[in-house]
């Protein structure tokens, strides 16, 4: 699906409101900290992840991920980058992924706006609204929109041969277990995260567990003094 053009009505009210859909937390300084409201902290590097279009979105990818859901209206730059999750230690060999993030460049990021498709119903934001994206399946995938596409036909093609099966029991579930034999470090023995290469192409697609499970999570996209575009950030866990 094509990105969405919002109307002169949306883009009048999102002028009205768009200061009221900023974080309160610079995220750029959290991924530069050793902890966090005093548990310790890591980084997980992820692996890359590719934008052939730029246009890209956030989602569940076992439920949420179809053709049909549209970009954010903010564009990044094309190319292949760096993912990586900040993780929080509960208690001993107990993390949590907190936040995931792609840079764009190196420029500190001053403030961060919530991501929107530009179909929001904007009527009554308040300092407290968030839009974000829904978890069903306790993953989170951050994706180009050809991506997006290559993933959805693998998907169909693998319903088709296995129409009695699940996707996530009878294929991922061992791919997330094997990553957790290759990676073990801040992931349980089931898996937390895989960067899976689509097959018959040059794609991959990050599954990364959200946070504490299903429930809805905001995306933000962080900017420097300038203006200029810095990296895309996805919430799991409130750190203010």
């Amino acid at each position: 699906m094509k990105k969405l053009q919002p109307s002169k009505e949306w883009k009048s009210r999102y002028d009205e409101v768009k200061d009221l859909l900023t974080s309160p937390v610079n995220y750029a300084e959290c991924f530069e900290m050793k902890e966090i409201q005093g548990k310790e902290i890591f980084i997980l590097d992820m692996g890359d992840i590719s934008f052939p279009t730029g246009d890209i979105l956030v989602r569940d990818p076992l439920v949420w991920l179809n053709r049909d859901e549209m970009p954010y209206l903010q564009s990044v730059p094309k190319g292949r980058f760096r993912i990586e999750t900040l993780v929080v230690k509960l208690e001993e060999d107990h993390y949590r992924y907190a936040l995931s993030r792609v840079k764009f460049r190196e420029n500190l990021p001053v403030i961060y706006y919530e991501a929107l498709k530009g179909d929001e119903n904007l009527d009554g934001v308040d300092d407290d609204s968030i839009f974000g994206f829904n978890v069903d399946a306790g993953l989170a995938t951050i994706v180009d929109v050809e991506t997006r596409n290559a993933y959805c036909d693998f998907r169909d093609k693998w319903y088709a041969e296995n129409p009695d099966k699940n996707i996530y029991d009878d294929f991922f579930a061992e791919i997330f277990v094997k990553s957790a034999e290759e990676n073990p470090l801040y992931q349980r023995d089931g898996g937390d995260w895989i960067n899976f290469k689509i097959p018959n192409s040059e794609l991959s697609i990050p599954m990364i567990q959200s946070g504490f499970g299903d429930g809805r999570y905001p995306v933000y996209f962080g900017y420097d003094e300038d203006g200029r575009l810095c990296d895309l950030v996805v919430e799991y866990i409130y750190l203010a």
